[in-house]
């Protein structure tokens, strides 16, 4: 929109818009693509979203343009030192302050935006973390939200449109069910009528925040009480916990003991393992005690649970670790961009 040269090599537009689906990986896209012919057959391929692969930690670096290590929401829950652990997406407040816990400028306060989403999003406290500086517009329904787009669209602005629906239905029925096909073709035929209403000048491109995996019970790991003992608290989530240990100096011991465990099921690394590969990037000094101590990054469809009880148990589709189903998402361009 400014007429500079980009990475993506995207041409000049008078606006744009970015359609971001919560859950929509690569693969999965790649193995329904007959249900969604209009995204699946756009070009621009695809590109990995960020670890953890999870939309807290992905919406951020989508709006800011940086990884983990620098904008600082690092995870589905996550440690706030001296607060205890709290979820990145609710638990907003105190401590966890919108304005500062997200450490860096969004583009929408430098460029003239309009942030489409549920209408019950308009005052979270994430959404003035991740979305600030953009108009917020509500809209209930995927069809009153993409209505939305197709008017903010006329307005020459850079427009952020969310879809959580396919996400939720994964979440809820696994990404192979019928509920989530009904959503990726729902989500098709309205991209299909936007794309059709668009001026020529306007590009639009359709991302997601991660991918997905369907977890069987059987395949999930239930942490035995001895290894329970040297933790403090646990973030992160089933597919990527992050350890918080009661002593700093046991780090790599509870690492070997984790791996022992688990052996081919997971990745364990500790913090400095994570922060020296650069799953997170560079890690600004005020983010790093917000980081586990020892993180567990799910293989395959492994999920990692601490109570056999756990409600979360009941979740089907499952994201957050650096498998290719989890972190490849598309990335296909229309309209001025195609």
């Amino acid at each position: 929109m400014r007429g500079e040269q980009n990475v993506l090599g995207l041409p000049k537009a008078a606006g744009a818009i970015v359609l971001l689906v919560d859950g929509l990986g690569s693969s999965q896209l790649g193995q329904r693509s007959g249900h969604a012919r209009t995204i699946a057959s756009a070009p621009g391929g695809s590109l990995d979203s960020g670890f953890p692969s999870t939309t807290a930690v992905a919406l951020a670096s989508l709006t800011t343009g940086a990884l983990a290590g620098a904008h600082g929401i690092v995870g589905y829950d996550a440690l706030v030192p001296g607060s205890g652990v709290r979820n990145q997406l609710r638990d907003w407040g105190g401590p966890m302050d919108p304005d500062d816990w997200q450490r860096l400028p969004t583009l929408f306060e430098s460029t003239p935006s309009i942030a489409i989403g549920e209408p019950r999003h308009a005052h979270g406290g994430f959404t003035g973390a991740v979305l600030r500086g953009a108009e917020f517009r509500g809209g209930r329904t995927m069809a009153d939200r993409f209505e939305l787009a197709a008017q903010a669209a006329r307005e020459r602005a850079l427009v952020y449109l969310y879809v959580p629906e396919l996400d939720r239905a994964g979440h809820e029925q696994g990404w192979q069910s019928g509920a989530w096909l009904d959503a990726l073709e729902e989500l098709d035929a309205l991209t299909a009528r936007l794309v059709a209403g668009l001026r020529r000048d306007v590009g639009l491109i359709v991302t997601a925040d991660h991918g997905m995996v369907d977890v069987d019970p059987s395949a999930h790991r239930i942490a035995p009480l001895e290894l329970l003992a040297p933790i403090a608290h646990v973030a992160g989530e089933p597919r990527c916990l992050q350890l918080h240990l009661v002593d700093g100096d046991a780090t790599d011991a509870v690492a070997d003991e984790w791996r022992a465990w688990l052996g081919d099921g997971a990745w364990v690394a500790t913090r400095q393992q994570v922060v020296d590969a650069g799953w997170l990037g560079e890690v600004h000094a005020d983010v790093a005690p917000r980081l586990g101590d020892v993180f567990v990054a799910a293989r395959g469809r492994t999920a990692v649970y601490l109570d056999g009880d756990d409600p979360a148990r009941g979740m089907v589709g499952q994201h957050g670790s650096l498998t290719p189903d989890e972190l490849r998402v598309p990335l296909r361009r229309f309209g001025a961009f195609a």
